[in-house]
């Protein structure tokens, strides 16, 4: 079965070609700046060389059309038809999808129901959908990003407002980046040799955007995202956590409406904000700090101290953890802010070992040996869980 997974941006369009048997990646794609004068594909086919071409497109549906002739003129396919079925990866998808949904004009305007809850991703999320149900005649399914953290119990999900509230508007934590926390704690279990049952991890995905979140059995019972992504540790250019007065202090002293405020907040924080060098790419704040630039490097602490914090609240709410996972480009790929986030975690039984936090494989143990708690790094592969749940359920549904 040959499953194609779509994930659509504001504007732009990541998609990869999967051949089930073997889950092998037999091509992979981005067509960036949808809808802009000077759009362009990168494109990598079966013969493992890279692509890159002009690719001027109006909207999300003659974008996809620039991803499938790519796949035929490649030679990943021979027709569209070659393709079995469509995986979407949905960022939210509130009460109603706990788990993968095959999609049809319901689905979608179920799903366009919540766009408010994720402006930035919601609507691109749907516009692909719509633009594969036009262009591929094969089975779609959606994959929500929300499920995974639809087994939240009512302590963790409800905020301190009339009870009335949440049943009138659904207010209340949904949590983000589930599919990648999905994917990398049941990884570390078996890395670890471990059934899920019993197996307690805190998984964090750390990048552009960042969110941490505590698993037990398989299930999440906590995640530091909320109503919408702004809610948690500090981010690229969101503030994470505060005291909801900020939002009215704002107003008042800078004359700013709710949608400038909630801009401000999600586009112009975090460590944008807080390094003041122009930049939220952890890179560019670490050559700042490492120069003598003050204010960058108390941006680098602000951000892993709130990390910490929360894989010590974590540990509270799981009892424990057996496991913590680290994963998504900072996660991955940044040595120094692990260091700074596991530093003085020892009381925990967490303790890093150097070397190993500094170098090795992508997928290794960073912990010391005498450590009662693993530290892992697990590159994070959402695109094989939704490529995986889409030809498990059209198997099944569409047998």
């Amino acid at each position: 079965m040959k499953v194609l997974v779509i994930n659509c941006g504001s504007s732009s369009i990541k998609y990869r070609l999967y051949e089930m048997e073997g889950e092998k990646l037999i091509a992979r794609g981005l067509v960036e700046r949808v809808g802009l004068p000077d759009g362009f594909i990168s494109f990598d086919g079966p013969s493992g060389a890279a692509d890159d071409r002009p690719a001027v497109t109006e909207n999300h549906t003659e974008a996809m059309g620039y991803a499938l002739d790519s796949l035929v003129e490649s030679g990943a396919i021979c027709d569209v038809s070659e393709i079995d079925a469509v995986g979407h990866r949905v960022v939210q998808g509130g009460e109603k999808f706990t788990s993968s949904v095959l999609a049809d004009e319901d689905v979608v305007r179920d799903l366009e129901a919540f766009e408010p809850l994720a402006p930035v991703h919601a609507g691109p999320n749907t516009a692909g959908i719509r633009a594969c149900m036009a262009l591929i005649p094969a089975p779609q399914v959606v994959v929500v990003d929300t499920a995974f953290h639809q087994t939240l119990p009512p302590r963790a999900y409800l905020y301190g407002i009339p009870y009335k509230l949440y049943k009138k508007h659904a207010i209340r934590k949904y949590g983000f980046h589930g599919t990648s926390h999905r994917y990398v704690s049941e990884r570390a279990a078996q890395v670890m040799g471990r059934p899920v049952e019993g197996f307690r991890v805190i998984t964090c995905h750390l990048g552009n955007g960042a969110s941490i979140a505590a698993v037990k059995d398989g299930r999440s019972v906590d995640t530091s995202m909320g109503l919408t992504p702004l809610e948690g540790v500090v981010m690229g250019t969101r503030s994470g956590d505060l005291d909801p007065a900020v939002v009215f202090y704002l107003m008042k002293k800078e004359g700013m409406t709710a949608d400038e405020v909630n801009d401000f907040l999600n586009k112009k924080c975090g460590l944008l904000g807080l390094a003041g060098v122009g930049s939220s790419d952890f890179r560019d704040i670490y050559a700042a700090a490492e120069s003598g630039n003050e204010q960058a490097r108390v941006a680098l602490e602000v951000y892993a101290y709130r990390v910490r914090k929360y894989i010590g609240a974590y540990m509270a709410a799981l009892g424990g953890a057996d496991a913590i996972v680290f994963t998504a480009g900072v996660g991955e790929n940044n040595p120094f802010i692990r260091e700074r986030i596991c530093g003085g975690l020892e009381a925990l039984g967490i303790v890093l070992d150097d070397g190993r936090n500094e170098s090795g494989p992508p997928e290794r143990a960073i912990n010391a040996d005498g450590s009662r708690v693993a530290v892992l790094v697990i590159p994070t592969n959402e695109e094989l869980v939704i490529a995986r749940d889409t030809a498990a359920l059209v198997a099944s549904e569409c047998a």
